[in-house]
């Protein structure tokens, strides 16, 4: 009695929801004598029948907590979640694979992630974190890049920064000598597993894409932002944007026709889209106009799909194509003749 009295015992629907959190799920259930214990850990005395009143609270609130009765014995878990495991899993798959977030943020953003199921879908979870090892960027202050750049966004503010580069010294050297460069944020944008901050430069008024890790000394000025007008429709579809690009290189925005052997079809539409029009050349082929962010990168993509795919017009970046062959053929044929291939045989 002198207990229920104690600051704890006030605390006594919290605890019960603790408990239901993480000592139970759909495969592990607890008996009433099980939560008094629990409960009695946590210094707060309980009889059953105030606790089936909580239970039943719990459940109006929207907690799906089951009784199921087994050998004149009821067992309770919490069935329904915000999160299920399957997903939980993506959610760690994702934070462990993505080289923007360092191994010590990593690590503390997957023990939160495990805090959102029972302590038995945790271990489950742990069985697949691999953070150690895996190429992952250094700058603990990524975090607070992110939120600076958010909140400038969000202001409609230019910022000004320090942007660094690694030398051969494997040291940072910062560009422009550590003069600030001074951009207007428009989208933040994940690509190739690193984390990108698409800006225009007031310099010269162009697109430009910075690694959110390499960016040091943040600001947000007290400018309002420019470059709208780079985007056009765009700037309220940054995704219709992110998907022209390629390996987050900048370039010129063409209208770029490929021809295509039907087998590809899978590729151009997980790359563009399905609302990419097909237009039937042959029984075997198909061609497709798709708006791209025209660079090397986009070049070499197309070459990586060997023959099912071919660049055929405009002429322009016909021609574009042709250099950047010659280009590779004279590169490798030098190589050949200065016997580098002899090394391998």
């Amino acid at each position: 009695v002198c207990m229920a009295k104690g600051n704890n015992q006030k605390l006594k629907i919290v605890y019960l929801i603790k408990i239901f959190m993480e000592k139970t799920d759909d495969e592990h259930s607890i008996t009433m004598n099980d939560i008094i214990s629990e409960l009695n850990s946590y210094g707060i005395t309980a009889e059953r029948k105030s606790l089936y009143n909580d239970i039943e609270s719990l459940r109006q609130y929207g907690y799906d907590i089951i009784g199921e009765q087994h050998n004149r014995t009821y067992y309770y878990y919490l069935a329904g979640r915000q999160f299920e495991l399957a997903e939980l899993k993506l959610l760690v798959d994702t934070v462990q694979s993505a080289k923007f977030i360092t191994e010590k943020k990593s690590n503390e953003l997957i023990k939160k992630v495990e805090g959102l199921t029972s302590k038995y879908g945790a271990s489950k979870l742990q069985h697949q974190v691999y953070v150690s090892g895996r190429v992952k960027t250094n700058n603990e202050k990524i975090y607070y890049n992110v939120d600076y750049i958010h909140t400038a966004i969000d202001r409609n503010s230019m910022i000004s920064f320090q942007y660094f580069q690694w030398n051969v010294k494997k040291e940072k050297v910062l560009k422009k000598d550590g003069k600030p460069y001074e951009v207007s944020p428009w989208a933040l944008s994940w690509d190739d597993e690193n984390y990108y901050m698409v800006a225009v430069d007031s310099s010269d008024n162009k697109i430009k894409h910075f690694r959110v890790d390499k960016m040091l000394n943040i600001n947000i000025l007290d400018k309002p932002r420019q470059g709208e007008e780079c985007f056009g429709e765009q700037n309220t579809d940054v995704a219709h944007y992110a998907k022209k690009l390629f390996g987050m290189y900048s370039g010129e925005e063409e209208i770029v026709k490929l021809e295509c052997e039907n087998k590809m079809a899978g590729v151009i539409i997980d790359r563009f889209g399905k609302d990419t029009m097909f237009i039937k050349k042959d029984e075997d082929h198909f061609t497709t106009n798709v708006k791209v962010i025209l660079s090397n990168q986009f070049i070499s993509w197309v070459f990586s799909l060997g023959n099912g795919v071919k660049i055929v017009g405009p002429d322009d970046v016909v021609e574009k194509v042709k250099s950047e062959v010659e280009r590779l053929g004279k590169q490798y044929s030098d190589w050949n003749r200065k016997g580098a291939i002899s090394k391998f045989k």
